[in-house]
Formats: C-alpha cells, structure tokens, sequence
C-alpha cells in the first residue's frame, strides 16, 4: 500500500436501501484508507440517505441514469479529485470489501496494469448462478479471449480496480448499457492493460437486478452486438498514460 496514494471506493447504488448502509460500513472497516462514494443514481427508497448516515459522500442523479451513467460519475468524481486508485463496488451486497487488498496487491506487483478485475471463476467459489447467465459470461468470456489474445474467465464482474489511466479513459468515455463486457474491449482497444485475480462473491442481497430472466436473451443479444459494433468502430488511440482532463478531451 502506498502511503502516499490516494483511494477511491465508488459504489453505484439504485434503491438499494437494504444493503447500502452494510456495504458502507464494511468498506470503511476493511479498507478505510478508501474514501467512499456512493453514486445514488435517482432512487426513491432512502438509499442516499442512508448510505450518508453510514458515513459516505454521496453523488446525487436526479433521475435514474443505469449502471454506466452511475459509474462514469464515479470515474469523472475520481479524476477531478485526483485520486490515484478507484475501486468499484456494488452496492447490493455481491461484492466483499475484505477482497480489495487482492485486487491492490496484483496492481502493486505488476505496475503496468491499469484496470484489475475480480473473478468469481478463476477458481471454484460456488458463486450461484443460473444456467443462461453462466452460459452469456463463458460465451463473452471466449469471445473477449480471442480478441484480446489472453484468458478472460469473467467479464461482466463489476468489482474492478483503476489506476489513473483508466480513471482517465472510462471518465472521458464509458458504456452506458451493460457495460462490464465494453469496457474490458475498450481497456484492450486503448493499449491498457487488464489482470484478472480470483475472488469470492455473494449472491445479490438487496435491490433489483437489471438482467431478469426474462431479459437474459436480450442482454445477450444487445452485449454481442456491442462487441462487434466495438471491433469495427474507428477511434482514436491515446499513448499508454494518456491523463488528459474530461472537459480537454470533450473538446477535441
């Protein structure tokens, strides 16, 4: 651990009443060398208030802008203010903040990785799971394996730890729709690079997932597509440390 870094904790929480106050706690307990910033992404529940009440800052949308709006905020939160390192953490419960030292230990030993990702499937953790979303994870997870020309066993975890280059790529541009699965394209796309270290998860606890079951086919449909869209979409490819400010690269 860096004496001399600084630590975000960005947990993107939408009605999540039940459990935001815990997840709080629990981080500050585990790793209170992370500052805490709940992104209360339009909930009408209390969340933010809550999550206040447990000693977070929080980050208020007035209405709900999903997942990859929640999350950029973080991102854009973490880069105006300098932070050195971000995590992102949900706010259901899933994730174990006891499992964040992992994820800085594997960006402490190998420097050159800008995003770390915890696996639920490196090894074998008993995460529950249905059939048709342990079936869409392996078939982006071999697809995101080809293209990338290494293993990725788990591509929709949310649990991810940021340097400030990939503070600075996903708060200039981040996915907006399901966007686990993106992001690690956009992270190989950009020249950056991405570990994966194994790490143990819960089931949801509290709040509403947004892939229902009814949704599953949908979702698989929509993230294949963005995959490819991804592979033939043209962008321009920062150098590897590439720190430009958000409203800079805005106005290219």
């Amino acid at each position: 651990m860096d004496a001399n870094a600084s630590y975000l904790a960005v947990v993107p929480a939408y009605n999540e009443a039940r459990t935001i106050g815990r997840v709080v706690r629990s981080l500050r307990e585990h790793v209170p060398e992370f500052d805490v910033l709940v992104v209360d992404d339009g909930s009408t529940d209390g969340t933010g208030a809550l999550a206040e009440a447990a000693g977070a800052r929080v980050l208020r949308h007035p209405f709900n802008l999903g997942i990859g709006g929640a999350v950029q905020s973080g991102f854009v939160y973490a880069l105006d203010n300098g932070y050195d390192y971000m995590v992102q953490v949900d706010g259901d419960g899933q994730h174990l903040p006891e499992e964040i030292p992992k994820l800085l230990a594997a960006m402490e030993d190998d420097p050159t990785y800008d995003m770390v990702c915890g696996s639920r499937f490196l090894t074998d953790h008993g995460y529950p799971a249905t059939f048709s979303r342990r079936t869409g994870i392996h078939l982006f997870a071999f697809l995101l394996s080809r293209i990338m020309g290494r293993r990725v066993s788990d591509p929709t975890s949310g649990f991810r730890l940021f340097n400030r280059r990939g503070i600075a790529l996903f708060a200039r541009d981040y996915p907006h729709d399901y966007p686990e699965v993106e992001a690690v394209l956009m992270v190989h796309f950009h020249r950056l690079k991405v570990q994966e270290v194994p790490v143990r998860m819960l089931r949801r606890d509290g709040g509403v997932s947004s892939i229902s079951s009814g949704k599953s086919v949908y979702y698989m449909i929509k993230v294949l597509l963005a995959i490819f869209v991804g592979l033939a979409r043209a962008r321009p490819v920062p150098e590897p440390g590439d720190e430009a400010p958000v409203a800079a690269a805005q106005s290219i």
